[in-house]
C-alpha cells in the first residue's frame, strides 16, 4: 500500500479523518498538488476549481469538528466525468459544441455526493466527445493518456475518470457507461469500475447519449471503495422516469455478510477468436482461483452474443441522433458566426460544433430511424435486444454471476486504431450488459509482460450489486493487483 495520501483508499483515508490524524483540507491539497504535478502529461482534466474544492474541504472539516460528519465519504475528493452536471462549473462533454457552457444545476448524483455524503466534488474529467468512443481520442480538447504508458490510450469513453484515479489525481471518480465506458477504461488503467443495473442510479443531470443504455457508476481503488460510492449515489429519484423504486442496501456491510462459494458461469462466446493470449491467460488464472475457493464453475452459452455489436450500434446511434438534435446553435451551445439565416445557423453550428465520431453516429442513427428503414433496423434491433437479455436471464437460472475478460486487448498506442470498426470491436465483451440492463464490474487481475493492466469482468443479476461486489472482493483480497501504481 502506498504511503502517499493520493494513492490511499477511501476506507483508509476515512479512518484517518475520523481519528483527526488528517484533515479534509490537507487531503484535498495533496490531490491538487498531485494533479498539478502530473496532469500536464496525463491530460485527465478538462478543468478544475481549486478554491471551490478547498472551500468544500474546509466545510467538511467544520462538520467533523462539530461532530456532524456525514459518513465515510465526507471530505474525500471525488472527480466527475464532464458529462455530469455540477452547478456553476463547466459542462462540456469534451465537445466544442458546449465549450463555454456552465451548468446551472447539479445532477442528482452530484447533489447526493455533496449534500448527503459530504464528498469534495473535484474537477471536470476529460472523455470522448459526448461519451462516444472507446479510447478517449475523440475528445475535442486533447486525448487522455494512460498513466501506465503515456503513449497509450486509457480506454473510453470515461478515460479521464480512469486515468485520473490511476494517476492519483482523485481518490475516486464517477463515469458513465453506455456500452462499456466505465469497465473498459477501468481494465486498461488498472482500477475497479462498476456499471450498476439500469435504473439503480439517477440519470438526471447526465448529458444523454443513448438514454436506454446510459448509466452512471463509480471508479475506485478497491471493491470496498466502489461499494461506498455506489451506496452514496444509488436510489430512486422522481426526477428520472427510468429510476427504479427499490431499497438501497448498505453495500459495504453486505460485503462482509455475503460469503461464497458461488456458482459462476463462463460464457464460451467470450473466449473465442480475437482475445489477446495474455489477457486470456490472466482471466483463466482468475477463474482457477475461484474454482480453488470451492466455487462451482460452469460453462454457459449466450448464443446471441454475435448480434450484440450490430444491435448496439443501431440502438445507440438512433438514440444519439434523437438526443443530440437539441444542439441547434439557437438555444445554447456553439453558434456559427458565419451563418446567414435560421437554417444556416442549424447546419453550420452542428457542422462546426460536433467532431467526426459524433457526426458519424448521428448520421447512422438518423438513417436507421428514417422512413422505410425504421422497421428493418431499429425495430428489429429492439427485438434482438430482448433475445440478448433473455440469454443472460436464462444463464442465471444456473449460475449466480458470469466471469469474462473486460477488454479483448490491452491498452493500445494513441493513433493506432484509425478504423472506427476496429475501435467498436474493443467493446465486444461489454455492450451486451448495457443492452440487457445488468450490473457488471471490472477488477484488476494482472499485467501483460509489457506492464499494462488487465481487467476481469464480473456480470451480475439485476439489482444484485451486493452479490457482485462480494464475488469481486473475494478475488481482490487474495491478490495485490489493486495496490500497484504507475510511476509517473
Amino acid at each position: 500500500m502506498s504511503s502517499e495520501l493520493f494513492y490511499q483508499s477511501i476506507t483508509s483515508l476515512a479512518a484517518q479523518l475520523a481519528a483527526k490524524k488528517l484533515t479534509a483540507v490537507e487531503l484535498t491539497q495533496a490531490v491538487i498538488a498531485r494533479t498539478k504535478a502530473v496532469d500536464s502529461r496525463v491530460q485527465a482534466f478538462n478543468s478544475y476549481d481549486e478554491a471551490d474544492a478547498l472551500a468544500q474541504a474546509a466545510a467538511s472539516d467544520s462538520r467533523r469538528a462539530a461532530g456532524q460528519a456525514r459518513g465515510p465519504l465526507d471530505g474525500i475528493p471525488i472527480g466527475l466525468k464532464d458529462v455530469i452536471a455540477v452547478a456553476g462549473q463547466p459542462l462540456t462533454a469534451s465537445s466544442k459544441m458546449l465549450a463555454n457552457f456552465v451548468s446551472p444545476y447539479d445532477a442528482t448524483v452530484t447533489r447526493k455526493l455533496k449534500e448527503q455524503a459530504g464528498a469534495v466534488v473535484w474537477g471536470r474529467l476529460n472523455c470522448d466527445e459526448f461519451a462516444m468512443g472507446s479510447s478517449n481520442e475523440n475528445s475535442a480538447f486533447r486525448p487522455v493518456r494512460n498513466p501506465w504508458d503515456l503513449t497509450r490510450v486509457p480506454g473510453g469513453s470515461s478515460g479521464g475518470s480512469a486515468a485520473a484515479l490511476a494517476a492519483g489525481e482523485a481518490i475516486a471518480t464517477l463515469g458513465s457507461d453506455t456500452g462499456g465506458s466505465i469497465r473498459q477504461p477501468a481494465a486498461l488503467c488498472g482500477t475497479v469500475g462498476l456499471k450498476p443495473t439500469y435504473g439503480l442510479i439517477s440519470r438526471y443531470g447526465l448529458i444523454a447519449f443513448a438514454s436506454s443504455l446510459d448509466q452512471i457508476g463509480p471508479f475506485a481503488r478497491t471493491v470496498e471503495d466502489a461499494a461506498l460510492v455506489l451506496g452514496a449515489i444509488a436510489g430512486h429519484d422522481p426526477l428520472d422516469s427510468t429510476s427504479f423504486q427499490a431499497p438501497v442496501p448498505d453495500y459495504r456491510s453486505e460485503l462482509a455478510a455475503k460469503k461464497g462459494p458461488w456458482k459462476l458461469g463462463i460464457p464460451k462466446e467470450y473466449f473465442a477468436e480475437g482475445l489477446d493470449p495474455e489477457i486470456g491467460a490472466a482471466v483463466e488464472a482468475a477463474i482457477a482461483f475461484y474454482k480453488k475457493q470451492g466455487c462451482e464453475i460452469k460453462e454457459v452459452s449466450l448464443p446471441n452474443t454475435q448480434s450484440c455489436l450490430d444491435t448496439y450500434y443501431i440502438i445507440a446511434t438512433a438514440e444519439a441522433s434523437s438526443n443530440l438534435a437539441r444542439y441547434d446553435g439557437i438555444r445554447y451551445g456553439h453558434r456559427s458566426k458565419s451563418a446567414t439565416d435560421a437554417i444556416d445557423i442549424y447546419a453550420k453550428s452542428r457542422a462546426e460544433g460536433f467532431g467526426a465520431e459524433v457526426k458519424r453516429r448521428i448520421i447512422l442513427g438518423t438513417y436507421v430511424l428514417s422512413s422505410g428503414y425504421y422497421d428493418a433496423y431499429y425495430l428489429r434491433a429492439q427485438k434482438v435486444r430482448t433475445l440478448i437479455r433473455q440469454d443472460f436471464l436464462h444463464a442465471y437460472k444456473e449460475v449466480d454471476a458470469l466471469l469474462t475478460p473486460t477488454s479483448p486487448i490491452p491498452a493500445f498506442k494513441l493513433g493506432e486504431k484509425s478504423d472506427p470498426l476496429a475501435l467498436y470491436l474493443c467493446d465486444i465483451y461489454t455492450i451486451g450488459v448495457n443492452l440487457a440492463g445488468l450490473p457488471a464490474m471490472s477488477v484488476p487481475c494482472g499485467f501483460t509482460k509489457s506492464g499494462l493492466p488487465i481487467g476481469l469482468q464480473l456480470i451480475g443479476q439485476p439489482f444484485q450489486e451486493a452479490n457482485l461486489l462480494a464475488i469481486a472482493r473475494s478475488y481482490e483480497q487474495a491478490h495485490d493487483w489493486h495496490n500497484q501504481h504507475p510511476s509517473l
